[in-house]
C-alpha cells in the first residue's frame, strides 16, 4: 500500500506569480493519427473478392486517441522551444528566472500554466487558442477533484467539498467527529472467527479514502492500515474505518498551505523520514513514512509498508532512509528543471541514532552489508 503525493507549488509575491487553467476540447484529436501502434489496436475486417480473400486494416482510431495526443503535444512543445521534464513527463519548461520562465502541467486534455510575467501567459493562449481547440477558464480555483483558495497567507488546497460528498454517501454527516483518524499503538488482525463487514462498502470507503488522501498527509498512515483488510474485512476494521471518516468530520477545511512570500529568499529543502518497527503484526512488516518541505511548505509525502521483514529498528529506519533518499534526489532533478536550482544541499533529519552513527562513521558501514543483501534482493 502506497500513499504519496509530490506537488512543486511556487507562491511568491515578489515574483507575482499567478496559475491559469485550460481545457482542450475533446476535437483535438480529430485528424492528427497517422497510423495504428499495435495489433490490439487494428480492426481487422475480411472482405471477400471471387475466390481471393484479402484482410484490410482498419484503425480504430479512438483508442489511440491519448497517445497522438501525447506525440501531437511534444512536438508541439518542441516546436516553440519548450523542455520536457524528463522528472516529470508532464511538466514543460521554458525560459529561466533570469530572463522570463513559463511552466505548463498537462494532464490529459488540460493545462496548468504559470509564469513570471502576465504577458507570457496572455502571448502562450493566443497561440495555443490558434493551434487547438481550447477553453479559456481562468485563474486556478479547482482541478481534478482539489479546490484551490488564493488567501493572503498563500494558495490552500483542500477537498471540503469532496469530504461532504463523502461523508453524505456513507451516511455520516451527522456523526461524532473524533480528534484524531486512529487510536495511537493500534495494532489490527483478521479473526477469522468475528462476523464480517460488508466488502463492498468498505471497498468504497477505502477508494474514495485513497483519493482525498492527495490532500490530506494527516491520513496516509491510517488509511494505509486499514488498506490492508479489503479481503473479507470485519466488524472491527469496519468500525476504525468509520472512525476515520468522524476525524475527516471535525476537520473538513483542513488541506495544504503554501505560503506566500514577501520577498526572494534562497529555496531551501529539508526531508524527515521515520519508521515504526513491526508495525503489522500480521505479516511482521514495518511502516515508514517521509515529508518533504520546500522552505516552509509541504511538497511531498509518504506512507508505505516496508517491501521487506526489518531485523532490527535500525535496519526498519535504515529502509526509510533509502526510500527518503531516493525522493529527494528525485525532488532535486525536478527543481533543476524547473529552472529553480537549490543553493544548499537537501538535508535528510532521521530520528534513529543508530542510523546516523552509521551514516557518519565510514568504519560501520560494513555493519550495513546484511541490510543491502536483504532489502535489494
Amino acid at each position: 500500500m502506497v500513499l504519496s503525493r509530490d506537488v512543486i507549488v511556487l507562491e511568491d509575491e515578489s515574483w507575482n506569480w499567478n496559475e491559469m487553467k485550460s481545457s482542450l476540447k475533446k476535437a483535438k484529436v480529430k485528424g492528427i493519427i497517422d497510423y495504428p501502434t499495435s495489433v490490439e489496436e487494428i480492426e481487422y475486417v475480411a472482405h471477400i473478392n471471387s475466390s481471393q480473400h484479402t484482410v484490410m486494416q482498419r484503425p480504430q482510431r479512438h483508442k489511440q486517441a491519448p497517445r497522438a495526443w501525447i506525440k501531437k503535444i511534444d512536438s508541439y512543445s518542441i516546436k516553440e522551444k519548450f523542455n520536457k521534464c524528463a522528472a516529470e513527463h508532464g511538466v514543460y519548461v521554458k525560459g529561466d528566472f533570469v530572463k522570463e520562465l513559463i511552466i505548463i502541467c498537462l494532464y490529459v486534455d488540460d493545462l496548468l500554466v504559470t509564469r513570471s510575467n502576465p504577458r507570457f501567459i496572455d502571448e502562450f493562449k493566443k497561440i495555443m487558442e490558434a493551434k487547438f481547440e481550447m477553453t479559456d477558464l481562468g485563474n486556478l480555483s479547482y482541478f481534478l477533484g482539489i479546490e484551490f483558495i488564493h488567501t493572503t497567507n498563500g494558495l490552500m488546497l483542500h477537498q471540503k467539498k469532496y469530504a461532504g460528498e463523502l461523508l453524505k454517501r456513507f451516511n455520516m454527516l451527522e456523526c461524532n467527529a473524533a480528534k484524531s483518524p486512529m487510536e495511537a499503538n493500534l495494532k489490527l488482525v483478521k479473526d477469522e472467527a468475528e462476523e464480517d463487514a460488508d466488502e463492498i462498502e468498505y471497498m468504497q470507503i477505502i477508494g474514495s479514502l485513497r483519493f482525498l488522501c492527495n490532500n490530506r498527509p494527516d491520513l496516509a498512515f491510517s488509511v494505509g492500515v486499514i488498506n490492508m483488510f479489503m479481503n473479507q474485512p470485519k466488524k472491527t476494521h469496519m468500525m476504525v474505518a468509520k472512525r476515520v471518516l468522524r476525524y475527516i468530520k471535525g476537520t473538513m477545511d483542513c488541506g495544504v498551505l503554501f505560503p506566500s512570500r514577501r520577498k526572494k529568499i534562497a529555496e531551501e529543502i529539508t526531508g524527515y523520514s521515520n519508521s515504526d518497527y513491526g508495525g503489522d503484526p500480521v505479516e511482521r512488516k514495518s511502516t515508514f513514512g517521509y515529508i518533504f518541505m520546500l522552505n516552509d511548505a509541504l511538497i511531498s509525502w509518504c506512507s508505505k509498508k516496508q517491501p521487506v521483514v526489518a531485523l532490527s529498528s535500525c535496519e526498519a529506519e535504515y529502509i526509510a532512509g533509502r526510500f527518503a533518499t531516493c525522493q529527494g534526489v528525485w525532488i532535486k532533478e525536478l527543481m533543476e528543471e524547473l529552472k529553480m536550482p537549490l543553493e544548499k544541499p537537501i538535508q535528510l533529519k532521521i530520528d534513529n541514532v543508530s542510523i546516523i552513527n552509521l551514516a557518519k562513521n565510514p568504519v560501520s558501514h560494513g555493519r550495513v552489508n546484511i541490510f543491502r543483501l536483504s532489502f535489494t534482493s
